[in-house]
């Protein structure tokens, strides 16, 4: 093994990310590519992205770009409001 096949630990932002709601859920997979569901339609739209800071770079695999940014551990990715999937103010925000 080569220090170039030494394996990485994953970016903090890899994971899943959630709207209050649960309806759109984001993952943010370890090799750059990123998969959102919609409802009950998985896979609704993937793509990769790249991180740069805390802003990240969105380009689906149909062409489609998007943004986002991390602040205060919430990603706000264009008009969404996402939380990691076990974050507890994901779940308070969900509360009527």
């Amino acid at each position: 093994m080569t220090s170039n096949d030494t394996p990485r630990d994953p970016h903090p932002y890899v994971g899943m990310w959630v709207t209050a709601d649960g309806f759109i859920r984001q993952e943010l997979l370890p090799n750059g590519r990123y998969d959102e569901a919609r409802g009950s339609r998985r896979s609704a739209y993937t793509g990769r992205y790249t991180v740069t800071g805390s802003h990240l770079d969105y380009v689906d695999d149909t062409g489609f770009t998007a943004t986002g940014d991390v602040r205060d551990g919430v990603l706000f990715h264009e008009h969404l409001v996402l939380h990691r999937e076990d974050d507890p103010r994901a779940r308070q925000e969900a509360r009527p």
